[in-house]
């Protein structure tokens, strides 16, 4: 009989008072999360250490005691990180294994340490804690990522390649310029994080297990320890909320959606229908069997990656849907979507930083695409508009001349003067020069967010101070 109580109560772990029977052992590994949610012991380990602080400053444990706990926490920490440390799943999560160990390494002062508390709002913490830290390296990646943009667009503010609408030739820009488009795409990224960052750092310590606690704690206090900026105003939502988290994975989503449109383009640009630009070996492999093969592995992984980020935010999303208040066991399941969208955006955000700087631009394969497709007609109708010809008519003048140079396979700019001036004596020399040519075409479009080289120079700049601005 004693042995069957000995039994019951370790597996029942820190919890098992109040049972009976042992948990059976499959059910013990499947509700466990030790394997899994060990990964923020260091949110966990500085979360319990500020509780500490607080409760002896309140007067709940002595000086003593609080110095005893910080030095074994100290300890563990340091035992998780150098390998010593055995993580069991019969104690369930990783709040209950360091708790454990606390409890062997400095008796019954360990089990002190929970008061005031529930695994309910320490988990909660521990979670906003981590994600904290995550959202503050993922953004140092992002500016990463963008000042590689903004330098290989200041080197290519010139650089003609053609501009597309529905993946047809449309008018000549800069490489430069469609660079920033997606420097701009990143930057309203790293703002939709900051403002995400805002939410999760409030903190629900203090919420206990969902009503708050009869102990006279300080949650400011242990807010201002733990660098929260706020503390969660209400003890339900508290200890149940996870839209922070859902917050992240959409934000992460949109990451990674634009990352996975940049993919789309360089797996375009890169193939020999294009050949606009060379991604450097090193983020290529080739084929098993064709040798003449390079693929471009690291746009066509994080295109497909995105998905899975995707399917993150779904997963959180239906998790959170149908929980009432307050807290409930399928929040265990949230935690892996929100690993794994961390660890996705992380990985591809990383390999596109290390990536984007060391492409190599054909500029004359961008040129001579440009000069395909008939890119300078829009300028053409603009040239017949600035001598008085109606949008309309002159939209239809273009058509005709189109239509002559695709009978007679040539650009608008290879058309003879008498050719073009059969379709409007409106039509002068100066046309080749001032509507016809890819540099007047690009230079015409001289104004704020305009692909004009002094445009795409002034962008840059702006760009690089509007970084800043963010921090």
């Amino acid at each position: 009989m004693a042995n069957a109580q000995n039994q019951s109560q370790h597996t029942s772990g820190m919890w098992g008072g109040r049972f009976s029977e042992a948990t059976d052992a499959f059910v013990a590994e499947f509700t466990a999360s030790v394997q899994f949610d060990q990964r923020f012991y260091a949110q966990d380990i500085a979360g319990s250490i500020a509780h500490a602080t607080m409760l002896a400053k309140v007067g709940i444990l002595t000086t003593q005691e609080r110095d005893d706990i910080i030095q074994g926490l100290t300890q563990i920490k340091k035992d998780i990180e150098n390998g010593n440390f055995e993580w069991r799943i019969d104690l369930e999560d990783v709040h209950m294994n360091i708790e454990h160990h606390l409890t062997e390494r400095i008796g019954i002062t360990g089990k002190k340490l929970h008061t005031g508390r529930s695994r309910n709002d320490q988990v909660a913490t521990d979670i906003r804690l981590y994600l904290r830290d995550e959202i503050d390296a993922i953004l140092a990646l992002l500016q990463r990522l963008q000042t590689g943009i903004l330098n290989l667009a200041e080197n290519n503010s010139d650089t003609i390649m053609p501009g597309f609408t529905h993946l047809q030739t449309a008018q000549p820009v800069t490489f430069g310029h469609h660079l920033l488009a997606w420097f701009e795409m990143l930057l309203r990224d790293s703002e939709r994080l900051i403002d995400c960052r805002k939410r999760v750092n409030r903190m629900p310590l203090g919420s206990a297990a969902l009503a708050g606690t009869t102990y006279p704690i300080d949650r400011a206090y242990t807010a201002e320890l733990l660098g929260f900026e706020a503390v969660c105003e209400n003890s339900l939502d508290g200890v149940s909320d996870r839209d922070f988290a859902i917050e992240f994975n959409a934000t992460a989503s949109l990451i990674m959606m634009h990352l996975s449109r940049m993919s789309e383009e360089l797996i375009l640009w890169t193939s020999a229908q294009f050949k606009f630009v060379q991604i450097p070996d090193r983020f290529c492999t080739g084929s098993s069997i064709m040798p003449q093969k390079k693929n471009p592995d690291v746009p066509e992984l994080v295109r497909g990656k995105s998905g899975r980020v995707f399917g993150d935010l779904i997963s959180l999303l239906t998790l959170m849907k149908g929980q009432p208040l307050a807290y409930n066991k399928d929040n265990q399941e949230d935690k892996e979507p929100l690993f794994d969208a961390i660890d996705t955006v992380r990985g591809s955000l990383m390999a596109f930083a290390d990536m984007i700087p060391a492409l190599v631009p054909n500029i004359a394969e961008m040129r001579e695409a440009a000069l395909r497709g008939f890119s300078t007609a829009t300028d053409l109708a603009d040239y017949l508009v600035k001598k008085g010809v109606a949008f309309r008519d002159a939209h239809e003048i273009v058509g005709k001349a189109v239509a002559l140079g695709v009978a007679e396979d040539k650009d608008l700019s290879e058309l003879t003067l008498p050719q073009l001036q059969q379709f409007s004596s409106l039509i002068e020399q100066d046309v080749f020069e001032k509507a016809l040519t890819l540099e007047a075409s690009v230079t015409a479009r001289n104004h704020l967010g305009g692909t004009a080289p002094q445009q795409v120079k002034a962008a840059v700049v702006r760009g690089r101070e509007r970084m800043q601005a963010l921090g």
